[in-house]
């Protein structure tokens, strides 16, 4: 079962779970990936919610689907999400960062020092 955060739709949370298999190499390119029932039933959802993360990320080219066999993770699926989610942090979660730490006072000195020791 997973746990679901309130602030993201459920179907983009699920989309998130399999990019994270594919960058973690759980889930290697050109390899099948479990069905959409199976997954439904793994984190506890309708599998039209699945279908629906499915269809996203079929649409992104992250993953592809083979009639009759099922989806399979596509080729350059790892960079292709590399890109999204770099692109997705620099313009929506970096500058409300960015937004935080100057409505806190938060120096850039303390972040980078931060920064280095992470």
């Amino acid at each position: 079962m997973m746990e679901f955060s309130e602030g993201k739709p459920i179907w983009r949370q699920i989309y998130d779970l399999v990019c994270t298999r594919i960058l973690s190499g759980e889930w290697t390119e050109q390899s099948r990936i479990v069905s959409v029932r199976e997954l439904a039933a793994d984190v506890g959802v309708n599998p039209n919610t699945v279908m629906r993360s499915y269809e996203r990320l079929e649409s992104d080219n992250i993953i592809y689907n083979r009639r009759g066999i099922g989806f399979f993770v596509a080729e350059g699926a790892k960079s292709h999400i590399l890109e999204i989610e770099r692109r997705e942090f620099l313009t929506e979660e970096l500058p409300a960062t960015i937004r935080r730490m100057r409505l806190l006072n938060v120096t850039l000195d303390e972040f980078t020092m931060l920064f280095r020791e992470k």
